[in-house]
Parts: C-alpha cells; structure tokens; sequence
C-alpha cells in the first residue's frame, strides 16, 4: 500500500531459533529492524516504536434492577507487563505542526533497528481466550508535519517456561470412587472406578498413560471414557468468568452387569494446546484428566485428576520408572489414595456438545532455553495454527467471588 511517498513500513524480528518464530521468554533482549521504503525525499519529524505487554480481561453480564428495568454490567480488568518506547529517528515532541529540527529522509530503502530487554519476572505466555488475552507486540510510528500518522504493529509470543521435570509434577495422580444406583424401592449393586496416571506434568503431543480399573455391579450397561478438559478462569471487579473446553477424549468397551474392565496403559493423545498459565492474577489456564464412567439414566461417576501442561519436555535421564509400567499384571491396591476434590466437570459433556462439533478442536494463542527442541514439535504447531483455527465451543459457568 502506498502512502503519499511512503511505500511500505515493515517490523521484523530477530529470532532466537531456527523456527524463524519470533518466540521468546521474560529476561530475553528483543531485537529487530524497522524498514521504511520511500519513493521520494520525505520530511520526518520522528520514527518511534512503542513495545508493550499486557493481559487483560473483558466481559459484559445483564442485570434487572427492578421490573421493567435491566443494565449491563461490564467487567475489565488489565496487568501491564512493560511499557517500553523510543524514538529511532527524530525527535519525541507532539507539536505537528512545528517545522523545526524535521530529519530528511531520501528515496529508498532505510532500516532502523531497535531492541529492549523484556522483564525478569515472570510473564504470562501469550493467549487468546474468551473473554481475555495475553498480548506482546511492538509497533512503529512514522510521524510527519501536516499530515496523519503511519502506524503498524506487529505481535510476538512470549512463554514462560513450564519444567516438567520437577518433583510435583513427576509425582503420580490417583483416585477411586463407587457409586451405587436406585430405582425406586430396588438397589443395584455398585460401580466402582479407580485410576492414576504416571505423572502430573506434560507437553504437548505426549500421549497420557491411563491405569484404571471399572467394576459394573449394577444392573445397566455402562462405558468408560476418558476426557481432557482445557478450564480458562478470568477475574475482574470480584468476579469470576470460567470458559471450560474439551480437548481430547477416548472411549472403552461397554460393560454389561457383572463385567470389569482393565486400562493397563490406555493412551490419550495430548493435542497442540497452550501450556497452563498459572502466575497471572487475572488469567488463569488450568487443564484436568476426567476418568469417567458414562451410566445412561444416571448421573456419572467420574474422577478428576489434575494435570499441568508445560513446555520442557521430560528429560530421559530425569524421569521416573513408573511402577505400574513395570507390572505383569493390574494391581489396584495403589488406588486407595484419594485425591482432593475440585470443580468437577459438568456429568454428561455429550449432551451439551456434539460429536461433530467436538471436533472443532481449540482456538489457543500462542517457548528459548528448549526452543530448538520444542519448537520442532507441537509446540511449534500451537504458534504456527492457533490465530487460524475456529472459535471452540464452550461452557461457561459464571461464580462470583471475593478476592
């Protein structure tokens, strides 16, 4: 697009990798080039740039307030990261129309480069939800006497490195539950779910080793499922919005009266998703393993084990033998731990979300130290894809609290 003289503005980064992704992490330098091409002299009064990192938060909820009469209530909230901004040519001042100390640019093509140095707190990885983001971008300024801006700005990903190699999160996740049907005056035997998995912590495009065991003592014809739920949370004026997504599930067997089934390993595919953010006071990204049993007519049974998605992958040398792996044979006993309950998900998702609309799959946003490693992988598929993929389908629960 030409404008008057200016024929293009551009913002290129210097990439930490050879993904050619501008991806980096809090403490890391960003540098880059703005590129101006002119098709003749121009009169410049300044070239800025403007670096920012913020998360924010917005949603809007109706309320009556009396009969006949009904408000909007909005909810913002925002978490500035850094504010960084320079002048690469020119000056700072904003009087347009002021002809005095203007920078003479001739035809041609000109680069600038600019870099800073992103905070050594921890920042929140970048992500597009439903009702907030975590955004990081730079944008270019070209300011000129008597006439309007030329602006562009240009977004990078920023991740803030999850090691799963540590010890909370190499430790196993288990739990039993039973439950026992009625009808009427008549009681059926019970159906009994127990589960665990080999570790809390994962990445993306690891498959999740399910041990479980589902004994049916009733009188109906139950099946067994495993679901990984991605829970988006978002806090603003002492409220909570939640946004819980489907991510990944599988199915077993169906089970008749009397009949026990046995996971020795059963594996769910983690799909390129977010890693968890867990360190920003407004945003948070939590993800959880539902082991289940589906018992038409009934309200489930189902455990909920807590997983975090990361961005180290597991070291060889630093993982666990899993002592479930290494057995011949399914011994439950380990089972009899019981887990804290939490939130647990909705009974039944199939009735709220279609099998073809499952599919739609998710909409994330958008890691240096493992770059050249993870990048190689779905964690480069998660920046490659996720501006392009259609909105996911959600379930929203709204929970006031206080904080």
């Amino acid at each position: 697009m030409v404008l008057g003289k200016v024929k293009s503005l551009t913002i290129s980064f210097d990439c930490l990798s050879n993904s050619n992704i501008p991806v980096y992490s809090s403490g890391d330098t960003v540098s880059g080039r703005i590129s101006l091409e002119v098709t003749g002299e121009i009169r410049v009064k300044a070239l800025k740039i403007h670096a920012k990192g913020h998360a924010k938060v917005r949603w809007s909820e109706s309320r009556n307030a009396g009969s006949n009469t009904a408000y909007t209530q909005n909810y913002t909230e925002e978490v500035e990261y850094f504010n960084y901004k320079d002048v690469l040519v020119g000056h700072a001042r904003d009087d347009d129309n002021s002809e005095e100390g203007l920078h003479i640019i001739h035809s041609g093509r000109h680069e600038y480069a600019f870099s800073f140095e992103l905070p050594q707190i921890p920042l929140a990885t970048s992500f597009e939800g439903r009702h907030g983001s975590v955004r990081y971008w730079v944008k270019a300024e070209l300011h000129r006497p008597w006439l309007l801006p030329v602006k562009l700005k240009k977004e990078f990903t920023v991740f803030e490195h999850i090691d799963i190699n540590t010890p909370s999160l190499l430790s196993p996740q288990a739990g039993t539950k039973e439950k026992t049907l009625c009808c009427w005056l008549c009681t059926s035997g019970p159906i009994s779910l127990s589960a665990k998995i080999e570790r809390k912590g994962y990445t993306p495009g690891e498959s999740i080793q399910i041990f479980a065991e589902i004994e049916n003592c009733s009188s109906r014809m139950v099946v067994p499922k495993a679901t990984i739920y991605q829970t988006q949370a978002f806090y603003a004026k002492g409220k909570m919005k939640e946004v819980r997504q489907l991510v990944a599930n599988l199915r077993g067997e169906s089970l008749s009266s009397g009949k026990t089934e046995t996971w020795n390993g059963k594996q769910l595919k983690i799909p390129p998703v977010s890693p968890s953010i867990l360190d920003c006071s407004i945003i948070r990204v939590e993800y959880s393993l539902m082991v289940y049993v589906d018992i038409p007519g009934a309200v489930d049974l189902f455990l909920n084990l807590p997983l975090v998605i990361g961005t180290i992958p597991l070291h060889p040398f630093g993982s666990r033998t899993s002592s479930v792996s290494s057995q011949g044979s399914m011994n439950m006993n380990w089972l009899g731990l019981t887990l804290p309950e939490r939130l647990e998900a909705p009974p039944n998702y199939a009735e709220v979300v279609t099998e073809e609309n499952r599919q739609s799959g998710l909409a994330p946003v958008a890691a240096f130290d493992d770059f050249q490693r993870a990048l190689q992988g779905p964690l480069f598929a998660y920046i490659q894809e996720f501006r392009f993929l259609p909105p996911p389908l959600y379930s929203e629960v709204g929970i006031s609290v206080r904080l």
